[in-house]
């Protein structure tokens, strides 16, 4: 069976060098054990704001590890030291405009400074790699989306995608957990699933 491969990449020059504490793994990690129903291995790495480093990190997430999926938080805003959008365009193979579009649309709900996010979402090899923002918060809101009240989603999280994007991509069957975030795919290429 193929193992869902997930790398997580925190990148701050002060949380890597140990100023503070990094806020984005945990997040990320906390998030996947609760909307990931499938079962995954993940590979982390804390790095700083430096282009070379986060390009060498992407490719071997992507090329030696075998990830499927690597989300990246921090260093997507227009700040000299914020590179982690031209480091993943470096060593994309195709750009996939929609994930940085709704991740926008989605803090713009909250913020009006969210146009000055550049985060990207790209292809490399057999793996979907995505810049998320550097807030446990806001990378909360933009992987599930905003719900109202009742729990009706008001705006799509980008994770929603992300499983039938793998799928395109040959690799796992992933699903989620419908509470957390429900995975869209179109009825063809959905599964029987045994509860």
């Amino acid at each position: 069976m193929n193992t869902l491969r997930i790398g997580l990449v925190s990148i701050s020059d002060r949380a890597s060098s140990g100023v503070y504490q990094d806020k984005g793994l945990p997040a990320l990690k906390a998030w996947l054990e609760k909307a990931l129903a499938t079962p995954y291995r993940v590979e982390t790495r804390l790095i700083p704001d430096d282009q070379v480093m986060i390009e060498q990190t992407l490719c071997e997430l992507v090329d030696e590890m075998g990830c499927h999926l690597v989300l990246t938080t921090g260093g997507t805003g227009p700040a000299r030291r914020d590179v982690t959008p031209d480091a993943t365009l470096a060593v994309a193979d195709r750009i996939m405009p929609g994930f940085g579009e709704q991740m926008r649309q989605i803090s713009l709900q909250f913020v009006p400074t969210a146009i000055l996010s550049r985060q990207v979402g790209v292809i490399r090899k057999q793996a979907l790699i995505i810049n998320l923002p550097g807030q446990p918060k806001s990378i909360q809101e933009t992987l599930e989306g905003l719900k109202d009240a009742e729990g009706k989603t008001i705006v799509h999280g980008i994770f929603a995608s992300v499983p039938y994007c793998i799928q395109l991509l040959e690799g796992p069957y992933v699903e989620t957990h419908r509470d957390v975030v429900a995975a869209f795919r179109p009825k063809s290429a959905m599964r029987e699933t045994i509860n």
